[in-house]
């Protein structure tokens, strides 16, 4: 599934077309997977390899492409049979407050939605915390400390 979406990129109104859509190729998950990397976990000196998990293969996936290079990403797990939980969100340096985040979000809630998970958990990095509560999400509490430098907080929020 694909979905092209238009995005002012400047007050002229010129439109620069992203689409959202499942990686499907090898060649698309090896981008899904770089961006990642690249993001949240090279900054820290992490492997490559160390933004994969083992349920990788039981969740749904999401990239935005811009001319056929991946600048966004994020991923559902379904945590139980009402809960998900949004995870591995990435955009890519350049492309932060153009609204790909958002519409990732809007793209895995809608899956969530339509596999009848009315609950969507995630745990947010700090910076991120006011991007989720705009997007309706509440802070629940603490949850951890990845490399021992990044605070996230555990965040819901309940679909309609």
């Amino acid at each position: 599934m694909a979905f092209r979406v238009l995005h002012p990129t400047d007050e002229f109104l010129n439109y620069m077309p992203f689409i959202i859509k499942q990686p499907e190729t090898e060649e698309e998950f090896e981008q899904y997977y770089d961006l990642r990397w690249r993001i949240l976990r090279a900054p820290w000196g992490e492997a490559k390899g160390s933004e994969i998990d083992d349920i990788e293969d039981r969740c749904y996936h999401v990239m935005v492409t811009d001319d056929d290079d991946c600048i966004g990403t994020g991923r559902l797990q379904y945590n139980t049979d009402n809960e998900a939980q949004i995870r591995y969100m990435a955009v890519a340096d350049g492309y932060e407050r153009q609204g790909i985040g958002k519409l990732i979000v809007e793209v895995l809630e809608r899956e969530a939605s339509s596999t009848r998970h009315n609950t969507i958990m995630l745990d947010a990095r700090e910076p991120a915390v006011g991007f989720y509560e705009k997007l309706g999400y509440e802070v629940k509490e603490k949850s951890y400390l990845l490399f021992n430098s990044i605070q996230h907080f555990r965040m819901t929020k309940t679909l309609k």
